[in-house]
């Protein structure tokens, strides 16, 4: 469906330079498969899969069908002492997918909401238990978890908080995990497991039972594909045991199959207690997030309260949204029927090829990656660091392909639709492109 673009002052857009943009718009009209089509009728090659959020391709017809399908049966109905057999079907196909007993799903409609609810969760889940006291959370330099006041608290990226105070009051933030050995590591680096006794150090400074919760994303996704140092996250793990801890971990972009496995947990052996999901839930047709609890929190929230109480006051108008369902289960269907996780982990190898063949460009000073994620730095311009980032937004869109730019850093997160020739041409352009930066 075309609508007419007949002036562009009145969307407030986000994360978007408005007035630059405006001045010369990017706007795309259509997508198929790994390609966008834009307003002027060029092709875009989709290379960070629609911002992590379409593995199975653009527009899949599948997921088309089984929306409108739910639409005209059920459109809405709300999720407060009601419900409806899409939600409960859904919720019950995630489970299959998630870690050990990490078995209840409570929807949201964006990963930032999802956030918002895991820390709500955690916090309550100390307080039924009799311990009140743990109100103090911890996060990680470098963390993205969303836009809302606890996402952005809790996340570790100056740009994202400084314009808005200090946000949430007890929050304190371990180390991130780059370290200048590190350099040109594919997959998991060698050094830095260490990084995780910060939050022992926390512990000691302010006492582990004042602490509710850690999140952490198991690979920095949005600020450039940190992967974990080899024995991190499993350090993580045992202090959060230690101390009574919450583990959270925020799979928005990392779960279902960009790393080849389920949920990057799995991939990583180590298992949160919370777990956030988003994006690619419903292939990024319609907006929805979720939060998976174990069953130890789970039922410790539940069976506090009487039979017939609500255990736990929150939700969405839109939570579990009967359109946003059905997307999901079609989304699911597909990534089983057409193997796509498996075919995630066999196109690893493939992909880091071509992205740490990056490291023959001049302005190139570091490559991340690991599954079907990966990102490469560029020296800052004039040492000016965004300003080389900042066209290069412009220059690949112009040749044709679609990444995610963090300041100087480019993110590579191809669709698992996306094959061998799909990968080439992708860098094909992206190199083009970094050549004349």
């Amino acid at each position: 469906m075309r609508y007419p673009t007949n002036d562009l002052e009145n969307h407030w857009m986000p994360f978007t330079a408005n007035r630059d943009f405006k001045k010369n718009p990017r706007l795309v009209v259509e997508g198929k498969g790994v390609h966008y089509t834009s307003h002027t009728g060029h092709d875009i090659m989709d290379a960070v899969s629609g911002l992590f959020c379409c593995p199975a391709g653009q527009s899949r017809q599948e997921i088309a069908d089984a929306v409108y399908e739910q639409m005209q049966e059920l459109a809405y109905m709300p999720s407060f002492q009601h419900g409806h057999p899409a939600a409960f079907e859904l919720a019950r196909r995630v489970k299959n997918l998630t870690p050990e007993d990490l078995d209840y799903v409570f929807f949201a409609n964006s990963g930032s909401e999802a956030i918002e609810t895991a820390l709500k969760i955690a916090i309550l889940y100390h307080r039924v238990r009799g311990e009140g006291q743990r109100q103090r959370l911890v996060g990680r330099e470098r963390g993205y978890h969303g836009v809302n006041f606890g996402g952005f608290s809790i996340g570790g990226i100056v740009r994202n908080r400084e314009m808005y105070g200090l946000g949430l009051p007890g929050v304190v933030h371990m180390r991130h995990t780059w370290l200048e050995e590190n350099r040109f590591s594919r997959g998991q680096p060698e050094n830095g497991a260490e990084l995780a006794n910060d939050l022992q150090r926390f512990c000691d400074i302010h006492g582990g039972e004042t602490i509710a919760a850690c999140i952490v994303e198991p690979v920095a996704g949005s600020i450039g594909c940190y992967v974990p140092p080899k024995g991190y996250l499993e350090r993580l793990r045992e202090i959060c045991d230690e101390q009574g801890i919450l583990l959270i971990f925020d799979e928005v972009i990392t779960g279902f199959g960009r790393l080849g496995e389920n949920f990057a947990g799995q991939r990583f052996g180590v298992t949160p207690d919370i777990m956030t999901i988003a994006k690619a839930l419903t292939n990024g047709s319609i907006p929805m997030g979720g939060v998976v609890a174990s069953e130890k929190v789970y039922k410790t929230i539940t069976e506090a309260a009487p039979e017939t109480g609500i255990e736990f006051f929150h939700g969405y108008t839109y939570s579990a949204h009967p359109a946003a369902c059905a997307a999901g289960i079609a989304t699911l269907d597909i990534y089983e029927n057409d193997g796509l996780f498996k075919k995630s982990a066999e196109m690893e190898d493939y992909f880091l090829d071509q992205l740490f063949a990056m490291r023959d460009a001049d302005i190139v000073t570091d490559i991340r990656g690991i599954g079907l994620l990966g990102a490469f730095d560029m020296a800052p311009r004039d040492g000016t660091p965004g300003v080389r980032g900042g066209q290069a937004v412009k220059d690949f869109y112009n040749a044709g392909v679609l990444v995610k730019m963090t300041g100087d850093t480019v993110i590579v997160a191809p669709p698992f639709v996306a094959d061998k020739a799909d990968i080439d041409k992708m860098f094909d352009i992206i190199r083009g492109v970094v050549a004349k930066l």
